[in-house]
């Protein structure tokens, strides 16, 4: 396999979240197919579906959608609080990535082992690609490691690192993200939350791509709605960065 960055066709690739909202299953689907149409017309370079606020048959639901409608960017699943099942969905629709919350350092120390052979074993079995947090939002921190030390780690256990600040739309500062990337050196480096058209430019001078979903509502929030203007205007920052690599 080649690096995770191959599966999008441009640089710095703009990932955009359905969240799987929605009063039933119908209304759901119908406005997952809505946001997907959304990020698609204003830009977006990937669609990664998370059980948010939905559940894993709804999950099902989307990404079905995503596969038999063959819309030509890569799209993934996080299986929120159970990973396992983030590879089985991502078998079973042909997912090109997965993204996990944390892959280090959110467990006891005497577990860590076990994270690694469990993240071995299900690579092992799936062709996706994994996007991994470390110190991600919300995740405890339990590692007796320095974080530059669970960030090597973490290049053995997943094909790209996930970085955030500590909530869902915060900003995710430049000194975090310089942190990692001084350590992570080439590997590809995600921001995953506090993206906004004042600091994307910045933030993924250094970072290889974004996963927003906040920021594209229409109330910059995760209950919200998405909106189309919102994501033309952090697609548009990033396609002016990118005439200048």
């Amino acid at each position: 396999m080649g690096n995770i960055l191959s599966c999008f066709r441009v640089k710095k690739p703009v990932i955009g979240v359905i969240h799987a909202k929605g009063t039933d299953d119908k209304d759901m689907m119908e406005r997952a197919a809505r946001e997907i149409d959304l990020y698609l017309e204003n830009g977006v370079n990937g669609i990664l579906t998370e059980t948010y606020f939905g559940t894993y048959h709804q999950v099902q639901m989307i990404l079905e959608y995503l596969q038999k409608s063959r819309f030509g960017v890569p799209y993934g699943v996080n299986c929120l609080n159970i990973d396992a099942m983030g590879f089985v969905l991502a078998n079973q629709y042909d997912c090109q990535f997965i993204q996990l919350d944390s892959v280090i350092g959110h467990v006891k120390p005497r577990d860590e082992e076990t994270m690694a052979a469990f993240l071995a074993y299900f690579r092992a079995q799936c062709s996706a690609y994994v996007m991994g947090g470390v110190r991600f939002k919300y995740q405890p921190v339990l590692s007796e490691h320095t974080l530059e030390e669970d960030l090597i780690e973490a290049k053995k256990r997943c094909d790209a690192v996930c970085v955030t600040e500590d909530a869902t739309g915060q900003e995710t500062s430049m000194e975090k993200i310089e942190r990692f990337r001084k350590v992570l050196g080439e590997f590809p480096l995600f921001v995953c939350a506090g993206i906004t058209p004042q600091n994307a430019a910045q933030q993924l001078a250094v970072a290889d791509g974004a996963v927003v979903g906040s920021y594209f509502k229409d109330n910059h929030k995760d209950n919200g709605e998405v909106y189309g203007p919102h994501v033309r205007e952090i697609i548009s920052v990033v396609e002016e960065l990118r005439r200048t690599l």
